[in-house]
């Protein structure tokens, strides 16, 4: 194989990944855009890691509820969790076969649900802002489930 051959493969190689990328990127943005707002509780978590600079590792009682109902419920490929919302729209996981608002997806990762994040990064210096984290604020598509994370709130419910 010729090298210019090689650098055309290598070339769109790269091009196929940047264009993935963006389209991973475009997808979360139209999420965040046009996203149902919903707010997930924090449960208790060590909430730094130096080794990783400064974030706060998140852990929400929405899994913890999912986790808790996964030992009665079939496995299935398609893992979508249905939840209720409150008057704040604070989401709670829906009674089994009670009628719920809005579902949302989840992943198993080492036997543990993922809800897309575990961890919020933030600048530097400012760990002090985030102390009074109580909520995440995510948007949610409704067709496909897919939460992103967009901001932590306090007990209030004010934008930290």
């Amino acid at each position: 194989m010729s090298s210019t051959v090689t650098r055309a493969l290598i070339l769109m190689g790269a091009l196929l990944v940047l264009a993935a990328l963006d389209y991973s990127i475009y997808g979360k943005e139209q999420i965040i855009r046009s996203g149902e707002p919903i707010y997930l509780e924090l449960a208790p978590v060590d909430p730094r890691s130096i080794m990783q600079g400064d974030y706060m590792a998140l852990r929400f009682q929405l899994v913890d509820a999912i986790e808790g109902s996964l030992s009665s419920a079939p496995s299935t490929a398609n893992r979508r969790a249905p939840i209720v919302l409150d008057d704040r729209r604070i989401a709670t996981l829906a009674p089994a076969g009670g009628k719920s608002d809005l579902l949302v997806r989840y992943r198993l990762r080492n036997g543990r649900v993922w809800l897309g994040t575990n961890a919020y990064f933030f600048e530097e210096g400012s760990a002090s802002r985030f102390v009074d984290a109580r909520f995440g604020e995510f948007r949610v598509d409704r067709a496909s489930g897919e939460a992103v994370l967009v901001a932590l709130r306090d007990r209030e419910m004010r934008v930290l």
